[in-house]
């Protein structure tokens, strides 16, 4: 036995009330994997499904990112005291994550943050903030939609924590980037983050995009909105152009198409010569996906120098993770949130 800790359990699929702290198993690593003793972790979208069980998989113990330190690693891949970041591979979805005091992964999900005596840049609730958000979008711009300087990019759903961080990364390379907004109060805090152009998020954006003049088509288009306006978003990409699938804030229902059954009709919906491709953060840590790829450090550093802006919107204690879920699922989340683990 080695020991207990306190962990946040899904007691059953269903509202925040089922958010429930327990004492439960402390885990061990073995080979290939690392514990971390977790010090704080960000809150997620996919949390939420996860919580009301429309995610494909999930645990009892939700949570797929986190930032903390090594408690033992049998492989010594990771010096015990260095503080890491973790993000998904099966965090949450099939190994238990990091909605508690310690969890194990694989060393392959896992990246320093810098050595272990060495002074952090940022507080464990800043650098929470940081490692999904980031290593997802940087993913997403540089992996998928290989972004490059002067591509014109439109982000739908920009204002999410996922969505600032693409803006974030894509101004730094040289991108052109429009950006799309629930709220016309937000328009200032997107051109503040260096986007040119701000629209109001919502159906029918090719139309109001000719109406107002503006309909060249985008060499690049991040969809965070999800399945509800991905076709309409591939009609906005150029010949040759890219658009990457990675958010689902406008939720999981099944994309909607013509005829007697609901559904994707490429032949119908899908523009000859533009390329459509998909992200999701569970497949890092693969070979294809590694996430030593990621220059988490350097954002880090980034972020540090208020060189991008990944301040926590709010920050809750362990115990308060019911009222996390609640502000997240009333939409008034206006950018990342975080827990911090006393």
């Amino acid at each position: 036995m080695s020991g207990t800790m306190k962990a946040i359990v899904i007691s059953a699929f269903g509202p925040v009330e089922n958010l429930v702290i327990k004492d439960v198993e402390k885990p061990s690593a073995t080979s290939g994997k690392a514990l971390i003793r977790i010090r704080a972790f960000g809150i997620n979208h996919a949390e939420m499904h996860m919580r009301r069980g429309e995610w494909a998989e999930s645990v009892p113990i939700s949570g797929i990112e986190c930032v903390g330190t090594i408690e033992d690693c049998p492989g010594g891949e990771f010096a015990v005291g260095a503080p890491v970041a973790s993000i998904m591979g099966g965090l949450g979805r099939t190994i238990p994550g990091s909605y508690a005091e310690y969890t194990v992964t694989n060393v392959d999900n896992i990246v320093a943050l810098s050595a272990p005596q060495e002074k952090l840049p940022l507080s464990w609730a800043e650098l929470a903030a940081i490692p999904e958000s980031y290593a997802t979008a940087w993913t997403c711009l540089f992996r998928n939609l290989a972004l490059e300087n002067g591509h014109r990019l439109l982000i739908r759903g920009a204002t999410s924590a996922f969505g600032r961080a693409a803006i974030n990364l894509a101004v730094e390379a040289g991108a052109i980037v429009t950006a799309t907004t629930r709220s016309e109060k937000k328009f200032a805090e997107l051109k503040a983050l260096g986007v040119s152009d701000a629209i109001l998020e919502g159906p029918g954006l090719p139309q109001r995009l000719k109406k107002q003049e503006k309909l060249e088509k985008f060499d690049r288009v991040l969809e965070l909105v999800g399945n509800s306006t991905v076709v309409e978003s591939l009609t906005l990409v150029r010949r040759d152009g890219r658009l990457c699938l990675a958010g689902w804030l406008g939720g999981l229902d099944p994309i909607q198409g013509p005829g007697p059954l609901p559904g994707f009709n490429p032949l119908l919906q899908m523009p000859s010569g533009v390329h459509f491709n998909f992200f999701g953060s569970f497949v890092f840590g693969s070979a294809e996906f590694p996430l030593s790829d990621v220059p988490l450090k350097d954002i880090v550093q980034s972020v540090a120098n208020s060189k991008f802006d990944a301040k926590p919107f709010k920050i809750f204690k362990f115990n308060e993770i019911q009222d996390a879920h609640r502000l997240m699922e009333s939409g008034q989340a206006n950018g990342k949130m975080v827990v911090v683990v006393e």
